[in-house]
């Protein structure tokens, strides 16, 4: 999945235009050739993607207890760049919700005392500089870290897709009947659901303080994944896993009803 989400992505970012983001994908929708095809794939492979690592880092989690503590770090530290590289589509759509997505992140960081100017500067800088950064983040920095990130971990489980034509056979099918997302700006919304792994999140925001509840906790669930190195005394931090995860969920679940 993550190999035809970069493959699709390239196509796809061929076509769009960073300065008219909706206009611009719905342009890809209906006057591209095959546009509604690759948008529709890059969408739900980036999902299946980061769904299946989740998997994938339950299923290797014993095996990986030869990784040194650097390695492990940089094991865990690529899901926060998948999350980054799929929040960052979002915002890229233009739509109600990548707008939304958008203006909530940024606030976020600029709620921070001191480093949060800089690291929006650097990330989104959305009001100063509208997509420009997010879309080369998108397209070329992130990509580029995930696979420094991963590259050892990748050439220890090497996979090629002819080896899996039933569900290359599949997603095809699937994106040619299903649309990826895309919403008009709605007038009047006084509720707008953002991306399903950010509505725990988008929950939280509604009772704790913005630093607390979008950097400060979203930080300790990775220091915990990072305490996690297998093959050490975990003792109280695997609880806390799996409560955080369970919590989270909890959120995300009234987050989702309370958007229907």
């Amino acid at each position: 999945m993550l190999s035809i989400s970069i493959f699709s992505g390239i196509i796809v970012a061929m076509q769009y235009d960073y300065t008219t983001p909706w206009y611009s994908v719905t342009a890809i929708e209906l006057l591209s050739p095959y546009g509604h095809f690759f948008r529709s794939i890059h969408f739900y492979s980036s999902q299946f993607a980061f769904f299946f690592t989740l998997f994938h880092l339950v299923a290797v989690y014993e095996a990986s207890s030869h990784y040194s503590w650097k390695q492990w770090i940089q094991l865990t530290s690529s899901l926060p760049i998948i999350l980054l590289l799929l929040f960052t589509g979002y915002i890229l759509r233009g739509d109600a919700t990548g707008n939304s997505a958008g203006r909530i992140a940024e606030n976020l960081l600029l709620s921070l005392p001191f480093p949060g100017k800089i690291i929006n500067s650097f990330l989104f800088s959305l009001t100063e500089d509208g997509l420009r950064k997010v879309y080369l983040h998108h397209v070329i920095s992130f990509d580029v870290l995930l696979l420094l990130l991963l590259w050892r971990h990748l050439h220890q489980y090497r996979i090629q897709l002819y080896r899996y034509p039933a569900i290359v056979a599949a997603l095809c099918s699937f994106c040619i009947i299903a649309t990826a997302p895309l919403e008009p700006e709605i007038a009047n919304a006084h509720y707008i659901s953002g991306p399903w792994f950010f509505l725990g999140l988008q929950e939280l925001l509604r009772y704790l303080p913005p630093v607390f509840a979008g950097i400060v906790l979203p930080l300790s669930f990775l220091l915990i994944l990072v305490l996690l190195h297998p093959g050490k005394k975990r003792g109280i931090t695997v609880a806390f896993f799996w409560g955080w995860l369970a919590a989270y969920a909890g959120l995300s679940i009234i987050a989702f009803i309370r958007g229907i």
